[in-house]
């Protein structure tokens, strides 16, 4: 979120990979190397390390592009699988430390056959990985683990686990979006409108002068700050631990640990991230092409759980509940949920952990029941309610006080 000084928000470069639009108002050749030019580190700069993972858990299965973190207590439990984004930081934001992690709140509402895509950092010869290569990926991982898999998409990770779900239907058996961007037009956020003004120009300059890949250190120098304070530490993650105490200092560290280690993108991922689906919007529209097939969401029949962020610095809320109305899911199989945080606290948040995810969690483990397809597409009636409080709807589904759909 922009502060009213305009001063650029850490945050904003955060799960995304068209981070690098600040300069969306100068020439497109000029940004990028004006870019490179700020980003190169002191000589002999030691690389952060990258971060532990809190919850114990045995690695299924290692391609190229991706480790299967597999945290599986029970072998005969249906298999769930966290999508995680693949963007500027990495996928051990679903279990930075104890209180804040979705991999314990899953297990704690009963999914205990649990996976989590763990994206790697690009190197040189992947440069040239796409979209369609990332999918093919996913789609060992979900072989891997036996489907129909519950897929749940993370932020970047939820529009691949949308386009998944259309391009292989019977291999999901629900499916849950969080602070997903899936239709770029439904509004605006700050995300949005820097991919919208940016010249797509700058964005391949940017991956020339990263000699065919999108440096993620480098850019996270670049366009926000190599740290977060403390008190947005605190915000961010919804902690109560004191400021000042040890516990806090722990956490705080752990945070910072997560924050500032980066992954490298393949420049051609990038730059098909930012042209299809940021400017051209292509997975909402229909347009986009998926390992050979056009993508149709009406194909997706599965029940749908979308989880937004109220106070989203990234992804505007409309933005994600627009799958309501493009996917082929009876309404009486789609919940939604507006959580009273921001981006971040979706994922890390101890509320948020505490009070949605566990309902969220439960829903998956119910049986799927038959239901007849949707009637012709609406668009869900969202507002913006601040202060509101979570709570169970009619339905079942959570969601924020006074902003219900039918």
């Amino acid at each position: 979120m922009y502060e009213p000084a305009g001063r650029q928000s850490p945050y904003l470069a955060f799960l995304w990979p068209a981070f690098a639009a600040a300069s969306a108002g100068e020439m497109a050749t000029l940004a990028a190397r004006q870019f490179a030019n700020f980003a190169i580190g002191p000589p002999g700069h030691k690389a952060p390390s990258e971060p532990k993972w809190t919850t114990p858990h045995a690695i299924a299965l290692e391609l190229k592009t991706v480790r299967l973190r597999d945290f599986t207590t029970d072998q005969n439990s249906a298999a769930a699988l966290v999508c995680a984004p693949l963007a500027l930081h990495g996928a051990a934001l679903a279990d930075l430390a104890p209180g804040h992690s979705l991999v314990a709140a899953l297990r704690g509402a009963g999914l205990q056959r649990l996976f989590v895509t763990d994206w790697r950092s690009a190197t040189a010869e992947m440069r040239f990985l796409g979209i369609d290569d990332y999918l093919a990926d996913l789609n060992v991982l979900v072989d891997q683990i036996g489907g129909p898999v519950d897929l749940i998409g993370l932020c970047q990770g939820g529009w691949m686990a949308l386009l998944y779900a259309a391009r292989f239907p019977a291999k999901v058996r629900k499916l849950v979006l969080t602070g997903a961007p899936i239709d770029i037009e439904a509004t605006s956020s700050a995300l949005s409108a820097l991919a919208e003004t940016s010249p797509l120009a700058m964005f391949r300059e940017l991956v020339r002068l990263g000699d065919g890949c999108v440096p993620g250190r480098k850019v996270l120098k670049f366009w926000g700050l190599e740290s977060v304070d403390a008190d947005n530490v605190r915000q961010l993650l919804q902690t109560a631990e004191p400021a000042g105490s040890a516990s806090f200092a722990r956490l705080e560290a752990l945070f910072q640990e997560w924050y500032s280690w980066t992954l490298d993108l393949p420049g051609r991922y990038f730059l098909e991230v930012v042209e299809k689906l940021y400017k051209g919007n292509q997975l909402a529209t229909g347009a986009l092409i998926a390992l050979g097939q056009p993508v149709n969401l009406a194909a997706v029949t599965a029940p749908i759980f979308l989880l937004a962020a109220r106070d989203d610095e990234l992804v505007a809320p409309p933005q994600l509940f627009a799958a309501e109305r493009l996917v082929g899911t009876s309404p009486c199989n789609i919940r939604k949920a507006l959580a009273p945080c921001r981006h971040v606290g979706l994922f890390m948040g101890k509320t948020i952990l505490d009070e949605v995810w566990p309902s969220i969690g439960r829903w998956i483990g119910e049986p799927t029941l038959g239901a007849p397809r949707k009637a012709p597409p609406r668009r869900p009636n969202v507002a913006n309610n601040l202060g509101a409080r979570v709570r169970p709807n009619r339905r079942g589904a959570l969601w924020n006080a006074g902003n219900q759909s039918s």
